[in-house]
């Protein structure tokens, strides 16, 4: 599903069109904007920093870098058969 957001500002004027024009298209709806304010205006939690949290430099080893694990299994111990060319 698609959803042609038309603006509240601009309803009036291009909601009818857009609606005539996408009305035969079963993947699309048209629908109007009608939030009053954006949710996400609030101050930014990631911003502040945590107090449980601790500083990057105790999490870090001395040369700075992260430690980069390998999260695949591992192999299973033993060899393959062997394949005759034919």
């Amino acid at each position: 599903m698609i959803y042609c957001v038309v603006p509240a500002e601009l309803a009036d004027e291009l909601y009818p069109k857009l609606a005539k024009y996408y009305e035969d298209d079963p993947n699309v709806k048209v629908i109007i904007d009608r939030r009053k304010s954006d949710r996400r205006a609030g101050e930014d939690r990631r911003a502040a920093e945590r107090e449980d949290e601790e500083p990057l430099a105790d999490v870090l080893p001395m040369d700075g870098r992260r430690e980069q694990r390998d999260r695949r299994r591992s192999r299973i111990p033993g060899d393959f058969p062997r394949v005759d060319p034919e």
